[in-house]
């Protein structure tokens, strides 16, 4: 029996010697099945040259090269429209993976046909003993619970179950499910939020995202974040959440879950006013404001999206919504915060 194609596409800006490691490490696959779509955001180090001096054995190799820093959302689109595959792997460059990650993953997919979005376990490349992500929960404030972020590895992450959303580092996903939920990214979104908001829509469209610790992955934390700013990182955390919410909850949700979220946001503004974080409260009134420029365009998307509903709300939320632990969602922001400071 012929295996499927997986089309990896893998967006670099500036990966150097992380970028190296991970070609490195994709050089040793042995899913035979497979290519390679390189998108460069305006890299001036060099890196984009970097997949030409490996022997990578994959079926096709395509370089998209961006004059400029084009954001992880647009640049995967540019990377899935050219892609060939029945499977699309998204990865980023500062992964580490073993060679029988990719085979494991198609192989559980293929078992099932109602799984629309894998994610592996992803450890954190510096810490091995701990997780960076073991699959995302959906609360009632909006706010997304992490399952095992920054959490040492233990026997409660090695068993299979079925999440909310995958995490973009390293997601699996099928080329008919990307047509089915709408395409993938909302390139709207530059960076951040986008692999949540694609999974909704996978949900919506009547697929299953899971968690598979059949298998891992090693990611370097912050490689790519703590180049950028942390103001513009939770900027587009904050304003995505809310356009993509927007478009993806039914009608009774926006006021169940959606308003709460946004007033939540609201005091988060307060919160950083409070502070005395000029910078931060900005920020957080710059999403919400972004979102009441662009509520025509979200009104227009969020009509595409439903026409996509294959299952209730409540379908969705009975599989993926965690109870909202206050103590725990306040822990989880001083780690943020600490990540990012």
């Amino acid at each position: 029996m012929k295996k499927p194609l997986v089309s990896v596409i893998i967006v670099n800006w500036n990966g150097g010697k992380v970028f190296t490691d991970c070609l490195a490490t994709l050089k040793g696959l042995d899913w035979p099945e497979w290519e390679l779509i390189v998108v460069d955001n305006g890299s001036t180090d060099g890196s984009e040259k970097l997949p030409l001096k490996y022997k990578l054995h994959c079926k096709r190799y395509v370089l998209i090269k961006n004059k400029k820093n084009a954001g992880f959302a647009p640049a995967n689109n540019q990377g899935w429209e050219k892609s060939r595959g029945e499977y699309i792997l998204l990865l980023n460059n500062d992964t580490k993976v073993p060679k029988d990650f990719l085979s494991k993953m198609v192989k559980r997919m293929e078992k099932d046909k109602t799984i629309g979005v894998m994610n592996p376990k992803i450890k954190l490349m510096d810490k091995p003993q701990y997780l960076d992500n073991a699959g995302t929960f959906l609360t009632r404030t909006g706010f997304l619970q992490h399952w095992g972020f920054m959490e040492r590895d233990r026997e409660e992450f090695d068993k299979e179950r079925i999440i909310f959303s995958a995490k973009g580092a390293c997601l699996l996903t099928r080329a008919e499910v990307i047509n089915k939920a709408g395409g993938l990214f909302d390139d709207d979104f530059v960076s951040y939020f986008e692999d949540s908001d694609f999974c909704h829509r996978v949900w919506l469209a009547g697929y299953k995202v899971i968690y598979c610790p059949e298998t891992f992955i090693y990611h370097k934390l912050g490689f790519t974040s703590k180049r950028m700013s942390q103001i513009g990182i939770n900027y587009n955390s904050l304003k995505n959440s809310i356009a993509a919410y927007f478009k993806n909850f039914s009608t009774l949700s926006l006021f169940t879950v959606w308003l709460p979220h946004v007033f939540l946001i609201f005091g988060l503004g307060f919160y950083y006013l409070a502070k005395l974080r000029w910078d931060k409260s900005v920020m957080v009134f710059n999403a919400l404001k972004w979102n009441l420029v662009h509520v025509a365009t979200n009104i227009k998307k969020r009509r595409v999206t439903q026409k996509l509903r294959k299952v209730s709300d409540r379908e969705i939320f009975e599989k993926v919504m965690h109870k909202v632990n206050i103590v725990e969602l306040f822990l989880h922001f001083l780690k943020v915060e600490a990540n990012f400071k």
